[in-house]
């Protein structure tokens, strides 16, 4: 029924001989087929060989399925799995969903189903590898543009003659490079879309709300395009997972604030991003991550942000809910104020109208960030006319 460009490797794990022979001859047209009598024999063909599905029944002697699925993901391998039961319970295939499997069938079925589901188990493998392709060259491409900033910068230390022409443009252009890097950090995540334009914008509309200089605008709005630079570093299987994380997966997502420190803490321009990229989960009462810091311990600008974040990630539609109105924002603040937020920057939210918020939303959705900017802070943005 369906045809494959390369043919996709399958291993088929059921006990029961006459299982494995049909479906060995359903699909050896298709695919490359191997077959398993059990979950511990799986397990040792998977460490031998690489397969891209593994087609295993729940009900078997010893190491059940939903066993085996289980070992697969905390052993991390790269694998497709779709599980096949031959009763018919909710629960059980709520259970393998929620370790990992991809589709759950039920006997006894109909062959066409099973070439169906498989096939959408290809298809869903195929843009996984695809989209982990596409994400390493992007890192590349991001490592290689760092170096090239590192160089113009060793070299305009050089010419001191001519600094006072060439900083200017030296900060464009990096301003450029976070802008670029912030966009494709939100690509990765296709939920938070521009979601790094817009916690700029509200970030910088409240450090002018709290009258900062303008060397803490300049790391403020670096720390916030920046603050989930870490993330490079969280694996796809727990970043893009649909699913709830596990305790064992949140300790390695709340990794991403050490990991952003550690990735920008040599690059001179960016030190005033730091406290934004390690600090913005941490709360005002010390209940945050990654070092419960609380009160004043944690950097103003990390304060701002968590703030701007909040306000993004709730007047922001998700796949979950549509955005929720400023109205419903005021009350999550104003419950948590003192708790999560810092009361003074609580506050500065509260002096700005609803309809300054709505305006730079709506700035960032028609223009883009550059002129949401400028709406936030006209002085702020001289420095880009010259």
């Amino acid at each position: 029924m369906f045809q494959n460009a390369r043919k996709t490797k399958v291993l088929i794990v059921d006990d029961e001989e006459a299982i494995r022979s049909l479906l060995c001859d359903l699909l050896q047209d298709n695919y490359e087929c191997e077959t398993a009598i059990n979950a511990e024999e799986a397990m040792v063909r998977l460490a031998r060989k690489p397969f891209d599905i593994v087609l295993c029944d729940i009900q078997m002697p010893g190491m059940s399925g939903l066993d085996l699925l289980r070992e697969v993901k905390q052993r991390e391998v790269d694998v497709t799995v779709v599980m096949v039961s031959a009763v018919h319970d909710t629960r059980r295939a709520i259970s393998a969903l929620r370790l990992g499997a991809y589709d759950y069938i039920v006997k006894p079925f109909e062959l066409d189903e099973v070439e169906l589901s498989l096939h959408r188990a290809s298809e869903h493998r195929r843009l996984i590898l695809e989209n982990r392709a596409y994400q390493n060259n992007l890192e590349k491409l991001v490592a290689e543009r760092t170096k090239q900033l590192e160089r113009v910068n060793a070299h305009l230390r050089e010419s001191s003659a001519r600094l006072s022409l060439t900083v200017e443009e030296l900060y464009r252009t990096y301003r450029s490079t976070l802008a670029a890097l912030g966009a494709a950090l939100d690509v990765r995540d296709a939920e938070t879309k521009g979601h790094s334009e817009r916690v700029v914008a509200y970030s910088l509309r409240l450090g002018r709300q709290l009258k900062l200089s303008e060397k803490e605008m300049i790391a403020l709005e670096q720390g916030a395009l920046l603050h989930d630079i870490g993330k490079i570093g969280v694996p796809d299987a727990i970043l893009l997972k649909p699913g709830k994380l596990t305790p064992q997966e949140w300790e390695k997502m709340r990794m991403h604030t050490i990991i952003g420190v550690k990735i920008i803490k040599d690059i001179d321009f960016l030190q005033g991003a730091i406290p934004v990229v390690g600090q913005h989960h941490e709360h005002w009462d010390g209940s945050g991550y990654s070092n419960g810091l609380k009160g004043e311990e944690i950097a103003l600008n990390a304060r701002i942000f968590a703030v701007a974040d909040t306000i993004d990630a709730m007047t922001s539609d998700r796949p979950y809910r549509k955005a929720l109105p400023l109205e419903v924002v005021e009350k999550e603040l104003r419950k948590y104020c003192g708790t999560q937020f810092d009361p003074m920057v609580v506050d500065a939210f509260l002096q700005i109208p609803y309809e300054e918020w709505t305006q730079i939303k709506q700035q960032i959705e028609e223009f883009g960030v550059y002129q949401a900017r400028q709406l936030v802070l006209p002085e702020y943005m001289e420095a880009y006319t010259h």
